[in-house]
């Protein structure tokens, strides 16, 4: 077995202010996006000007977290927040899911596309290349701070991750997804971006990156331990399976709506 590295979730400590790794991983996609989609939203077909790129950062960064937590409250704990309705403002004890991060996202994107006279789909194409820049920083953040771990295994790279109250080793599946949803999938989002013809297919990108995603996801959810609370749902599948499921789909139609158009 490898050691699991023994890193302080706490990365800067002021006094009573606390910095921590996960906050800094968000702080990290999410500026590192702003400044590339800066320069994709340039590109012909131009989606936006810079000033307005600027202004949908805010908007898609209220989408992330606003998303993120009401997700994780009604796809993953509906029951406990039921009976504790206040904790569910309790962002800072942790709990935020990709699938309602994105759906906030979405939303955001819409709002502020109908606000810009904007096309939302365009835009969306530029969002979606930079998408994995957060995916994977937040991954990582997850590996620091020794939570959702993997399954039980015997290879060689397992750990035995200190929160652990059954100390098995496990499939450090963290690195997995952040090799998968962030590094393979940025690459990937990279090729087909660097296509011209791609980009002018209204659509295609996004596409891609819901459908990429959502495979991406499917596969590493065979390596990760579903949420105790949780367990295995119909079929032997998890939540993260189940919710991953439609963005195949409506990815695979927004890919053969664009190729069709194009």
């Amino acid at each position: 077995m490898l050691e699991f590295p023994q890193i302080d979730p706490i990365a800067l400590q002021i006094g009573p202010l606390a910095i921590r790794w996960y906050a800094l991983a968000y702080i990290a996609g999410i500026v590192l996006g702003w400044r590339l989609l800066r320069r994709l939203a340039q590109a012909e077909p131009q989606a936006a000007t810079a000033q307005q790129v600027d202004d949908y950062v805010t908007w898609a960064t209220l989408g992330i977290i606003l998303g993120g937590r009401l997700g994780y409250v009604l796809f993953y704990r509906p029951g406990h927040y039921i009976f504790h309705p206040l904790e569910a403002l309790m962002v800072w004890q942790g709990g935020m899911a990709f699938h309602g991060g994105a759906l906030g996202v979405i939303i955001a994107t819409l709002l502020f596309c109908r606000n810009q006279k904007l096309d939302p789909l365009r835009l969306g194409d530029r969002v979606a290349v930079v998408v994995p820049i957060g995916l994977f920083f937040g991954r990582l953040a997850n590996f620091i701070n020794g939570e959702l771990w993997g399954r039980a295994t015997d290879v060689s790279w397992a750990m035995v991750f200190p929160a652990d109250r059954l100390q098995l080793p496990r499939h450090p599946s963290q690195l997995y997804q952040a090799g998968l949803e962030g590094i393979a999938l940025f690459a990937l989002m990279l090729i087909l971006w660097s296509n011209a013809a791609n980009r002018a297919r209204t659509g295609l990108l996004t596409g891609a990156l819901l459908a990429g995603y959502g495979v991406a996801r499917l596969l590493g959810e065979f390596f990760r331990e579903p949420d105790a609370h949780l367990g295995f749902l119909l079929a032997g599948i998890t939540m993260g399976q189940l919710l991953s499921l439609p963005m195949v789909l409506v990815g695979g139609f927004l890919i053969w709506r664009a190729r069709r158009a194009g």
